[in-house]
């Protein structure tokens, strides 16, 4: 009879194991998420009157992002399936948002309860992945997805985005785009897909055309959630106005063309960006930081420009782009196409929403208030961001790999045997 050997066992309980290139840009991005938070915080310290809180804040929920990660690290990604039903509580969560939602900017997002306010939307993106995952690894075959899958995704991602996007447009945006990539690579026929971005550009047209002849203030009063409609059109037409004047290289601008009062988001990301002279002005010493509107969430990566230059914001690009091509290298030695659907899907969700927060800092878009995944000071983003991450090294260390002879994709009906047990997780790193 052999003994455990318990140091053994507890030196493997809290080792980190898994893919050593996820946990070493999780502790990359954190890192200066601590340095670039405790500089863009000067107007929150300057309102607490204490240098320490807004940091001391945002550090405590670092650490509980690790407890996450490290929870969901070790936890077999079969048992992710059980995310399933959790997205029947997140959508209640949503119905909820709407009647009793604690509003921010506007929006009903946030729920306070016994004290703890969080976002529903971040962890419906979550269980949404996991559903649509699911569903399309139970419909493959060898010609592709059977046809049926489509009608179930687009159902379940319809009542998702839709409560979604009634106060959140750009979170909505983000997730049907995530999708969407899902069911491309999953080989969902390109005919259904087509129809279904025909259908998607005339329903956008005819929303923007509907804010543009119902924006009367009587009417915005009256009808429920109108205002975030017309806040959303506003946006477009501030975006392109601005565009087409930047094209007149000809015409000198005034405070007219541009007024930075009006839009001192915009206008002072532009300024941070302008004033990095490529290589920066140090870390701590922005000051742009002080004027510029939540400089420590959805525009810290002009402050991060303006303290640390190009290069080390070309660097933080390169890291979330290296989120996904580890993922699809992972998904790719998958045998079962369940977690290979899964890790893609979670690790498209955090690039698409970093494209969407930088472009958004450079003025490649319009403002659309997303969080820069892991860096952006924030409760439930990093919360979320860091179970993302847990789960997708925990399938990087229990999805059984293919071997040379595996055939790829599963058979239909195959959705049980795709999260098998680890066969050789050493092998399976390397």
């Amino acid at each position: 009879m052999t003994i455990p050997n318990n140091k053994e066992t507890i030196k493997k309980l809290f080792s980190l194991r898994g893919d050593k290139t996820l946990w070493a840009i999780f502790f990359i991005l954190t890192a200066i998420s601590l340095i670039e938070v405790y500089s863009a915080t000067s107007t929150l310290t300057y309102a607490s009157g204490n240098i320490y809180k807004p940091i001391l804040g945002h550090a405590i929920n670092l650490l509980v992002g690790f407890f996450c990660i490290f929870i969901f690290h070790n936890i077999p990604c079969r048992w992710f399936k059980f995310w399933m039903p959790a997205w029947v509580v997140f959508v209640a969560m949503l119905f909820f948002l709407l009647i009793f939602g604690t509003k921010v900017n506007d929006g009903a997002r946030w729920i306070d309860i016994m004290g703890i306010r969080f976002q529903p939307s971040e962890f419906a993106k979550g269980s949404l992945v996991v559903i649509v995952a699911f569903i399309l690894s139970a419909y493959q075959t060898k010609k592709g997805t059977d046809r049926h899958a489509f009608k179930y995704i687009i159902i379940i991602t319809f009542i998702t985005c839709f409560l979604i996007f009634l106060e959140n447009f750009s979170t909505a945006g983000i997730l049907f785009i995530v999708v969407l990539l899902m069911m491309y690579f999953g080989r969902i026929p390109l005919k259904q897909l087509g129809k279904l971005l025909l259908w998607l550009i005339v329903g956008v047209l005819a929303l923007i055309i509907l804010a543009k002849v119902l924006t009367t203030e009587a009417l915005v009063e009256k009808v429920p959630l109108l205002h975030r409609l017309t806040n959303f059109t506003a946006r477009i037409d501030r975006f392109t106005g601005s565009k087409v004047k930047e094209a007149d290289s000809t015409k000198q601008l005034t405070e007219k063309d541009f007024d930075i009062r009006k839009e001192p988001q915009v206008g002072h990301a532009h300024i941070a960006i302008a004033k990095s002279n490529i290589i920066g002005c140090g870390p701590g010493n922005s000051r742009e930081r002080d004027f510029l509107p939540q400089a420590y969430s959805d525009f810290i990566f002009a402050i991060i420009i303006e303290e640390l230059g190009l290069l080390p914001a070309a660097l933080i690009v390169l890291l979330y782009i290296m989120i996904l091509f580890r993922a699809s290298r992972i998904a790719n030695r998958c045998k079962g196409s369940f977690p290979a659907f899964v890790i893609l899907g979670l690790a498209m969700l955090i690039v698409v929403q970093a494209a969407v927060n930088m472009s958004v800092a450079v003025g490649l878009i319009p403002v659309t208030g997303q969080p820069l995944p892991l860096i952006s000071r924030g409760g439930s983003s990093i919360m979320v961001t860091s179970i993302y991450f847990g789960m997708m090294i925990s399938i990087s260390r229990f999805a059984k790999k293919r071997l040379p002879e595996d055939n790829a994709p599963q058979p239909a009906g195959d959705a049980e045997e795709a999260t098998p047990t680890v066969v050789n997780e050493e092998e399976f790193q390397k």
